[in-house]
Protein backbone atom coordinates (compact mmCIF):
# COMPACT_ATOMS: atom_id res chain seq x y z
CA UNK A 1 0.00 0.00 0.00
CA UNK A 2 1.38 3.37 -0.95
CA UNK A 3 0.95 5.53 2.12
CA UNK A 4 3.77 8.01 1.76
CA UNK A 5 3.57 9.45 5.25
CA UNK A 6 1.05 8.52 7.93
CA UNK A 7 0.10 11.39 10.17
CA UNK A 8 -1.18 11.22 13.70
CA UNK A 9 -4.73 10.02 14.09
CA UNK A 10 -5.62 13.26 15.85
CA UNK A 11 -4.54 15.21 12.77
CA UNK A 12 -6.47 12.81 10.58
CA UNK A 13 -9.64 13.38 12.58
CA UNK A 14 -9.46 17.10 11.91
CA UNK A 15 -8.63 16.78 8.25
CA UNK A 16 -10.68 14.01 6.61
CA UNK A 17 -13.95 15.12 5.05
CA UNK A 18 -16.99 14.00 7.02
CA UNK A 19 -19.64 14.37 4.32
CA UNK A 20 -20.87 10.79 4.56
CA UNK A 21 -20.88 10.93 8.36
CA UNK A 22 -23.52 13.68 8.47
CA UNK A 23 -26.21 11.09 9.21
CA UNK A 24 -26.62 8.92 12.28
CA UNK A 25 -25.66 5.33 11.53
CA UNK A 26 -26.64 2.70 14.08
CA UNK A 27 -24.83 -0.61 13.72
CA UNK A 28 -25.73 -4.04 15.04
CA UNK A 29 -23.10 -6.77 14.90
CA UNK A 30 -24.05 -9.85 12.90
CA UNK A 31 -20.80 -11.81 13.13
CA UNK A 32 -17.57 -10.81 14.84
CA UNK A 33 -14.44 -12.95 14.68
CA UNK A 34 -11.60 -12.54 17.22
CA UNK A 35 -8.96 -9.85 16.69
CA UNK A 36 -6.03 -8.56 18.71
CA UNK A 37 -5.69 -5.02 20.06
CA UNK A 38 -5.78 -1.89 17.89
CA UNK A 39 -2.29 -0.69 16.90
CA UNK A 40 -1.03 2.64 15.57
CA UNK A 41 1.26 2.92 12.55
CA UNK A 42 1.35 6.69 13.23
CA UNK A 43 3.74 8.54 10.89
CA UNK A 44 4.90 5.52 8.94
CA UNK A 45 3.82 4.06 5.61
CA UNK A 46 3.48 0.58 7.04
CA UNK A 47 -0.25 -0.15 6.88
CA UNK A 48 0.57 -3.20 4.74
CA UNK A 49 2.55 -4.68 7.63
CA UNK A 50 0.23 -3.70 10.48
CA UNK A 51 -2.83 -5.06 8.70
CA UNK A 52 -1.20 -8.27 7.49
CA UNK A 53 0.23 -9.06 10.93
CA UNK A 54 -3.13 -8.27 12.51
CA UNK A 55 -4.61 -10.83 10.12
CA UNK A 56 -1.93 -13.39 11.03
CA UNK A 57 -2.55 -12.74 14.74
CA UNK A 58 -6.24 -13.49 14.19
CA UNK A 59 -5.30 -16.65 12.33
CA UNK A 60 -3.28 -17.76 15.36
CA UNK A 61 -6.27 -16.96 17.59
CA UNK A 62 -8.52 -18.99 15.31
CA UNK A 63 -6.23 -21.99 15.05
CA UNK A 64 -4.53 -22.10 18.46
CA UNK A 65 -6.52 -19.80 20.71
CA UNK A 66 -3.35 -17.85 21.57
CA UNK A 67 -3.28 -14.05 21.58
CA UNK A 68 0.09 -12.77 20.36
CA UNK A 69 1.55 -9.37 19.46
CA UNK A 70 3.96 -9.71 16.54
CA UNK A 71 6.72 -7.24 15.68
CA UNK A 72 5.88 -5.07 12.70
CA UNK A 73 9.35 -3.55 12.59
CA UNK A 74 11.06 -6.95 12.32
CA UNK A 75 9.07 -7.43 9.12
CA UNK A 76 9.61 -3.85 7.91
CA UNK A 77 13.38 -4.10 8.34
CA UNK A 78 13.67 -7.44 6.55
CA UNK A 79 11.41 -6.18 3.77
CA UNK A 80 13.56 -3.11 3.26
CA UNK A 81 16.67 -5.29 3.00
CA UNK A 82 15.15 -7.53 0.33
CA UNK A 83 13.89 -4.48 -1.53
CA UNK A 84 17.32 -2.84 -1.44
CA UNK A 85 18.92 -5.90 -3.04
CA UNK A 86 16.34 -5.96 -5.82
CA UNK A 87 16.51 -2.18 -6.32
CA UNK A 88 20.28 -2.29 -6.82
CA UNK A 89 20.06 -5.33 -9.12
CA UNK A 90 17.60 -3.40 -11.29
CA UNK A 91 19.77 -0.25 -11.37
CA UNK A 92 17.15 1.66 -9.43
CA UNK A 93 14.24 0.79 -11.72
CA UNK A 94 11.99 -0.34 -8.87
CA UNK A 95 9.72 1.42 -6.42
CA UNK A 96 11.66 2.02 -3.22
CA UNK A 97 9.35 3.62 -0.67
CA UNK A 98 7.61 2.90 2.62
CA UNK A 99 4.64 1.14 1.04
CA UNK A 100 4.46 -2.55 0.24
CA UNK A 101 2.00 -5.43 0.06
CA UNK A 102 0.45 -8.20 2.15
CA UNK A 103 2.46 -10.75 0.21
CA UNK A 104 5.65 -9.05 1.35
CA UNK A 105 4.79 -9.92 4.96
CA UNK A 106 4.23 -13.56 4.05
CA UNK A 107 7.57 -13.69 2.21
CA UNK A 108 9.39 -12.27 5.24
CA UNK A 109 7.74 -14.74 7.63
CA UNK A 110 8.58 -17.63 5.31
CA UNK A 111 12.20 -16.56 4.76
CA UNK A 112 13.15 -15.13 8.15
CA UNK A 113 10.56 -16.22 10.71
CA UNK A 114 8.84 -13.82 13.08
CA UNK A 115 9.38 -12.37 16.56
CA UNK A 116 7.07 -10.94 19.22
CA UNK A 117 6.72 -7.19 19.61
CA UNK A 118 8.71 -7.00 22.83
CA UNK A 119 11.67 -8.78 21.19
CA UNK A 120 11.97 -5.99 18.60
CA UNK A 121 9.82 -2.91 19.27
CA UNK A 122 11.62 -1.05 16.47
CA UNK A 123 11.62 2.32 18.20
CA UNK A 124 15.32 3.15 18.37
CA UNK A 125 15.09 6.81 17.39
CA UNK A 126 13.63 8.70 20.33
CA UNK A 127 9.87 8.52 19.83
CA UNK A 128 7.15 6.35 21.34
CA UNK A 129 5.30 5.79 18.06
CA UNK A 130 6.56 5.04 14.55
CA UNK A 131 7.85 8.15 12.75
CA UNK A 132 9.76 6.95 9.72
CA UNK A 133 9.96 9.77 7.20
CA UNK A 134 13.62 10.31 8.03
CA UNK A 135 14.44 6.60 7.83
CA UNK A 136 12.62 6.29 4.50
CA UNK A 137 14.50 9.26 3.06
CA UNK A 138 17.90 8.07 4.33
CA UNK A 139 17.44 4.56 2.94
CA UNK A 140 16.22 5.85 -0.43
CA UNK A 141 19.22 8.16 -0.68
CA UNK A 142 21.60 5.35 0.23
CA UNK A 143 20.32 2.77 -2.26
CA UNK A 144 20.03 5.41 -4.99
CA UNK A 145 23.71 6.22 -4.57
CA UNK A 146 24.71 2.54 -4.59
CA UNK A 147 22.56 1.79 -7.65
CA UNK A 148 24.50 4.40 -9.64
CA UNK A 149 27.56 2.15 -9.17
CA UNK A 150 30.08 5.02 -9.05
CA UNK A 151 33.05 2.61 -8.73
CA UNK A 152 31.89 0.64 -11.80
CA UNK A 153 31.92 -2.38 -9.50
CA UNK A 154 29.83 -2.73 -6.36
CA UNK A 155 31.77 -2.98 -3.13
CA UNK A 156 31.29 -5.83 -0.68
CA UNK A 157 30.32 -3.31 2.00
CA UNK A 158 27.17 -1.66 0.69
CA UNK A 159 24.64 -4.16 2.06
CA UNK A 160 26.31 -4.17 5.48
CA UNK A 161 26.06 -0.40 5.42
CA UNK A 162 22.37 -0.62 4.62
CA UNK A 163 21.83 -3.08 7.46
CA UNK A 164 23.63 -0.71 9.79
CA UNK A 165 21.23 2.13 8.98
CA UNK A 166 18.17 -0.06 9.48
CA UNK A 167 19.42 -1.45 12.79
CA UNK A 168 20.36 2.03 14.02
CA UNK A 169 16.72 3.08 13.62
CA UNK A 170 14.83 -0.15 14.31
CA UNK A 171 17.21 -2.03 16.58
CA UNK A 172 19.12 -5.26 16.08
CA UNK A 173 17.29 -8.33 14.84
CA UNK A 174 17.09 -10.81 17.74
CA UNK A 175 18.73 -14.14 17.03
CA UNK A 176 17.07 -15.67 20.10
CA UNK A 177 14.40 -14.46 22.50
CA UNK A 178 12.24 -15.76 25.32
CA UNK A 179 8.50 -16.23 25.33
CA UNK A 180 7.44 -17.40 28.75
CA UNK A 181 9.97 -19.99 29.83
CA UNK A 182 10.96 -21.02 26.32
CA UNK A 183 13.70 -19.68 24.06
CA UNK A 184 13.08 -19.37 20.33
CA UNK A 185 14.80 -18.29 17.15
CA UNK A 186 12.57 -16.37 14.70
CA UNK A 187 12.19 -19.51 12.58
CA UNK A 188 11.33 -21.65 15.61
CA UNK A 189 8.73 -19.13 16.72
CA UNK A 190 7.05 -19.21 13.30
CA UNK A 191 6.86 -23.00 13.59
CA UNK A 192 5.61 -22.77 17.18
CA UNK A 193 2.80 -20.43 16.12
CA UNK A 194 1.81 -22.78 13.32
CA UNK A 195 2.07 -20.19 10.54
CA UNK A 196 2.00 -21.98 7.18
CA UNK A 197 2.41 -19.32 4.50
CA UNK A 198 1.26 -21.66 1.73
CA UNK A 199 -2.22 -21.74 3.30
CA UNK A 200 -2.91 -18.16 2.21
CA UNK A 201 -4.12 -16.91 -1.16
CA UNK A 202 -4.14 -13.47 -2.75
CA UNK A 203 -7.38 -12.62 -4.60
CA UNK A 204 -8.34 -9.70 -6.83
CA UNK A 205 -10.93 -8.77 -9.46
CA UNK A 206 -10.06 -6.88 -12.64
CA UNK A 207 -11.14 -7.63 -16.19
CA UNK A 208 -7.95 -6.66 -18.04
CA UNK A 209 -6.68 -10.17 -17.21
CA UNK A 210 -8.59 -13.44 -17.68
CA UNK A 211 -10.73 -14.54 -14.77
CA UNK A 212 -9.71 -17.72 -12.93
CA UNK A 213 -6.06 -17.09 -13.80
CA UNK A 214 -3.25 -15.46 -11.83
CA UNK A 215 -1.81 -12.04 -12.64
CA UNK A 216 0.65 -9.56 -11.17
CA UNK A 217 -1.28 -6.64 -9.67
CA UNK A 218 0.21 -3.64 -11.46
CA UNK A 219 0.81 -1.19 -8.63
CA UNK A 220 4.19 0.26 -7.61
CA UNK A 221 4.09 -1.19 -4.09
CA UNK A 222 3.89 -4.74 -5.43
CA UNK A 223 7.66 -4.64 -5.81
CA UNK A 224 7.96 -8.41 -5.29
CA UNK A 225 5.68 -8.87 -8.33
CA UNK A 226 3.43 -11.25 -6.44
CA UNK A 227 0.48 -12.72 -8.30
CA UNK A 228 -3.19 -12.78 -7.36
CA UNK A 229 -6.00 -15.08 -8.43
CA UNK A 230 -8.47 -13.13 -10.55
CA UNK A 231 -12.18 -13.56 -9.77
CA UNK A 232 -15.30 -11.81 -11.03
CA UNK A 233 -16.34 -9.29 -8.39
CA UNK A 234 -19.48 -11.22 -7.41
CA UNK A 235 -17.34 -14.23 -6.59
CA UNK A 236 -14.73 -12.18 -4.76
CA UNK A 237 -17.53 -10.75 -2.61
CA UNK A 238 -18.84 -14.28 -2.05
CA UNK A 239 -15.40 -15.26 -0.73
CA UNK A 240 -15.43 -12.33 1.71
CA UNK A 241 -18.86 -13.17 3.08
CA UNK A 242 -18.11 -16.87 3.26
CA UNK A 243 -14.89 -16.18 5.14
CA UNK A 244 -16.49 -14.05 7.85
CA UNK A 245 -19.53 -16.30 8.23
CA UNK A 246 -17.27 -19.32 8.76
CA UNK A 247 -14.96 -17.78 11.36
CA UNK A 248 -12.17 -16.44 9.12
CA UNK A 249 -10.85 -12.90 8.73
CA UNK A 250 -8.91 -11.40 5.83
CA UNK A 251 -6.40 -8.69 4.98
CA UNK A 252 -8.05 -6.06 2.79
CA UNK A 253 -6.35 -3.71 0.35
CA UNK A 254 -8.52 -0.78 -0.68
CA UNK A 255 -8.61 2.69 -2.12
CA UNK A 256 -9.61 5.18 0.58
CA UNK A 257 -9.54 8.45 -1.38
CA UNK A 258 -13.32 8.66 -1.74
CA UNK A 259 -15.11 11.24 0.38
CA UNK A 260 -17.28 8.41 1.69
CA UNK A 261 -14.28 7.07 3.61
CA UNK A 262 -14.75 9.32 6.62
CA UNK A 263 -12.82 10.40 9.68
CA UNK A 264 -15.34 8.76 11.96
CA UNK A 265 -15.16 5.10 11.06
CA UNK A 266 -17.41 4.88 8.00
CA UNK A 267 -16.75 3.82 4.39
CA UNK A 268 -19.72 4.25 2.04
CA UNK A 269 -20.36 5.09 -1.62
CA UNK A 270 -23.36 7.46 -1.85
CA UNK A 271 -25.01 7.78 -5.26
CA UNK A 272 -24.25 11.49 -5.51
CA UNK A 273 -20.62 11.14 -4.52
CA UNK A 274 -18.45 14.04 -5.63
CA UNK A 275 -15.29 13.40 -7.63
CA UNK A 276 -12.67 11.68 -5.47
CA UNK A 277 -9.27 13.08 -4.72
CA UNK A 278 -6.39 11.31 -6.39
CA UNK A 279 -4.12 9.72 -3.90
CA UNK A 280 -3.61 7.78 -0.79
CA UNK A 281 -4.00 7.54 2.95
CA UNK A 282 -4.18 9.92 5.90
CA UNK A 283 -1.76 12.41 4.35
CA UNK A 284 -4.32 12.75 1.55
CA UNK A 285 -6.63 14.97 3.51
CA UNK A 286 -4.20 17.32 5.23
CA UNK A 287 -4.52 20.90 4.10
CA UNK A 288 -8.13 20.90 2.95
CA UNK A 289 -10.10 24.07 3.58
CA UNK A 290 -12.58 24.53 6.40
CA UNK A 291 -15.44 24.52 3.89
CA UNK A 292 -14.39 21.11 2.61
CA UNK A 293 -14.19 19.68 6.11
CA UNK A 294 -17.29 21.11 7.76
CA UNK A 295 -20.19 18.88 8.83
CA UNK A 296 -23.39 18.84 6.78
CA UNK A 297 -26.92 18.85 8.27
CA UNK A 298 -28.31 15.54 9.48
CA UNK A 299 -30.11 13.54 6.81
CA UNK A 300 -31.49 10.12 5.99
CA UNK A 301 -29.05 7.32 5.24
CA UNK A 302 -27.91 7.91 1.65
CA UNK A 303 -28.63 5.53 -1.17
CA UNK A 304 -25.43 3.91 -2.40
CA UNK A 305 -24.16 3.12 -5.87
CA UNK A 306 -24.42 -0.32 -7.43
CA UNK A 307 -20.82 -1.04 -8.40
CA UNK A 308 -20.24 -3.16 -11.50
CA UNK A 309 -17.20 -4.95 -12.85
CA UNK A 310 -16.95 -2.27 -15.53
CA UNK A 311 -16.99 0.54 -12.96
CA UNK A 312 -14.23 -1.16 -10.98
CA UNK A 313 -12.08 -1.55 -14.08
CA UNK A 314 -12.61 2.04 -15.16
CA UNK A 315 -11.57 3.29 -11.71
CA UNK A 316 -8.46 1.12 -11.78
CA UNK A 317 -7.52 2.13 -15.33
CA UNK A 318 -8.01 5.82 -14.57
CA UNK A 319 -6.20 5.56 -11.23
CA UNK A 320 -9.08 6.64 -9.04
CA UNK A 321 -8.72 3.22 -7.44
CA UNK A 322 -5.15 2.71 -6.27
CA UNK A 323 -3.33 0.75 -3.58
CA UNK A 324 -4.01 3.29 -0.86
CA UNK A 325 -4.38 1.43 2.38
CA UNK A 326 -4.23 -2.01 3.98
CA UNK A 327 -6.72 -2.98 6.70
CA UNK A 328 -8.08 -6.10 8.40
CA UNK A 329 -11.69 -7.24 7.97
CA UNK A 330 -13.06 -9.39 10.78
CA UNK A 331 -16.83 -9.10 11.00
CA UNK A 332 -20.23 -8.20 9.58
CA UNK A 333 -22.79 -5.69 10.85
CA UNK A 334 -26.00 -4.05 9.67
CA UNK A 335 -27.34 -0.52 9.97
CA UNK A 336 -30.84 0.47 11.11
CA UNK A 337 -32.14 -0.09 7.57
CA UNK A 338 -30.73 -3.61 7.32
CA UNK A 339 -27.83 -2.71 4.99
CA UNK A 340 -24.75 -4.89 5.45
CA UNK A 341 -21.28 -3.61 6.37
CA UNK A 342 -17.90 -5.21 6.87
CA UNK A 343 -16.26 -4.52 10.22
CA UNK A 344 -12.71 -3.30 9.62
CA UNK A 345 -9.79 -3.03 12.03
CA UNK A 346 -7.64 -0.05 11.08
CA UNK A 347 -4.09 0.80 12.21
CA UNK A 348 -4.48 4.47 13.10
CA UNK A 349 -4.84 3.90 16.84
CA UNK A 350 -8.19 4.17 18.59
CA UNK A 351 -9.35 6.87 16.19
CA UNK A 352 -12.86 7.90 15.24
CA UNK A 353 -16.29 7.19 16.63
CA UNK A 354 -15.67 3.45 16.90
CA UNK A 355 -12.19 3.58 18.46
CA UNK A 356 -10.17 2.27 15.53
CA UNK A 357 -12.93 0.24 13.84
CA UNK A 358 -14.44 1.21 10.48
CA UNK A 359 -17.74 0.06 8.98
CA UNK A 360 -17.40 -0.45 5.22
CA UNK A 361 -20.57 -0.91 3.19
CA UNK A 362 -21.05 -3.67 0.66
CA UNK A 363 -21.09 -0.99 -2.04
CA UNK A 364 -17.79 0.51 -0.93
CA UNK A 365 -16.05 -2.86 -0.65
CA UNK A 366 -17.43 -4.02 -3.99
CA UNK A 367 -16.22 -0.86 -5.74
CA UNK A 368 -12.90 0.01 -4.07
CA UNK A 369 -11.29 -3.32 -3.12
CA UNK A 370 -7.91 -3.88 -4.73
CA UNK A 371 -7.17 -7.30 -3.26
CA UNK A 372 -7.56 -9.52 -0.22
CA UNK A 373 -5.40 -12.20 1.40
CA UNK A 374 -7.30 -15.00 3.11
CA UNK A 375 -6.89 -18.62 4.19
CA UNK A 376 -7.58 -20.90 1.24
CA UNK A 377 -10.12 -22.90 3.27
CA UNK A 378 -12.27 -19.75 3.55
CA UNK A 379 -13.10 -20.02 -0.16
CA UNK A 380 -16.35 -21.75 -1.15
CA UNK A 381 -15.59 -25.13 -2.68
CA UNK A 382 -16.89 -24.23 -6.14
CA UNK A 383 -14.60 -21.19 -6.32
CA UNK A 384 -11.60 -23.19 -5.08
CA UNK A 385 -12.27 -25.68 -7.85
CA UNK A 386 -12.42 -22.96 -10.52
CA UNK A 387 -9.06 -21.62 -9.34
CA UNK A 388 -7.45 -25.05 -9.02
CA UNK A 389 -6.76 -24.53 -5.30
CA UNK A 390 -6.59 -27.68 -3.20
Amino acid sequence: MKIKSILAASVCLLAISATAQSVDYEFTTIKENPITSIKNQYRSGTCWCFSALSFIESEILREKGDSVDLSEMFVVGKSYRDRAVKYVRLDGHLNFAAGSSFGDVLHVIEDYGIVPQDAMPGMNYGTEKPEQNELDAVLKGYVSAVAKNPNKKLTTAWLNGFDGIVEAYLGEYPEKFKVGNRTFTPEEYRYHLGINVSDYVNLSSFSHHPFYSQFIIEVPDNWRWDTAYNLPIDELMAVMYNAIENGYTFAWGSDVSEKGFTRNGLAVMPVEEKKASAGSDQEKWVGKTADENKEEPKAELPKEIVATQEMRQDAYDRKTTTDDHGMHVYGLAQDQNGNIYFMVKNSWGEAGKYKGIWYASDAFVRYKTLNIVVHKDALPNDIKKKLGIR
